[in-house]
């Protein structure tokens, strides 16, 4: 069930909305609609990108199109295949276990750092950032799935603000983007048996546990959050 996933297109979903400025250049355009489709699933992975094709799908120039998958490979989305063209990347459970890991170590002592260093701003913008979240959640995650992921990540943004590393903020981009593939073969795989996630309560656990200044329990609780989806894969792949 999960190599087929792999290779099974989703349906297109809609245009991608976003709360960040709109984009600027038609290679921004063109680069923010091809990272949503290749992180939905729309274009699946380690499918060939023909530029004689997409150009047409994007309604961009085929230079446009080449300068928006060059940004995609410097996000490890997309693969060159030297002188054969791009590919999406691949994702495998070795990659999955590799990315969580990573971000788990990453994401758990920016928390850390936050928790003891944050100051009431910082405080300020968590509380707001859970609160859009909490409303969101009270919907059903699934019931506008970019929505949500929009919201989710400001709260992990939020969580971490107070760790003044540029460096770990943009590892930690590529690797919530990277996680966000996972996140929808999980959701197209559809709920685990004998298994009910409680998405909101982890959330809340993790922010009760921050502004509560309890560093170690919110590190904890933010890396079982994380692993969560990668032990759900796991599971299905076992056929658990």
């Amino acid at each position: 069930m999960w190599q087929e996933l792999l290779h099974t297109p989703q349906a297109a979903g809609p245009a991608p909305r976003s709360d960040d400025p709109q984009p600027r250049t038609l290679t921004e355009r063109a680069y923010r609609a091809l990272r949503h489709d290749i992180v939905c699933g729309h274009l699946p992975p380690g499918l060939r990108l023909r530029v004689e094709h997409l150009k047409d799908d994007y309604g961009v120039g085929a230079g446009t199109l080449r300068e928006a998958l060059a940004l995609l490979v410097s996000d490890a989305l997309v693969t060159v295949e030297g002188q054969r063209g791009y590919r999406v990347s691949a994702i495998s459970l070795d990659d999955l276990r590799d990315l969580t890991d990573t971000r788990v170590r990453l994401e758990t002592e920016a928390l850390r750092h936050s928790v003891r260093h944050g100051d009431a701003e910082w405080e300020r913008a968590v509380r707001e950032a859970f609160d859009r979240l909490t409303e969101t959640e009270s919907h059903g995650a699934g019931r506008d799935p970019d929505q949500w992921e929009r919201v989710n990540r400001r709260f992990h943004e939020a969580l971490i603000a107070g760790y003044s590393s540029p460096w770990t903020r943009h590892l930690l981009d590529i690797l919530y983007r990277h996680g966000e593939r996972y996140r929808h073969v999980a959701i197209r795989l559809g709920a685990t048996p004998g298994f009910v996630r409680d998405v909101h309560a982890e959330h809340e656990g993790i922010f009760q546990a921050a502004m509560a200044r309890q560093e170690a329990r919110a590190a904890l609780a933010l890396e079982a959050h994380i692993r969560l989806t990668c032990d759900i894969l796991l599971r299905h792949a076992k056929g658990v």
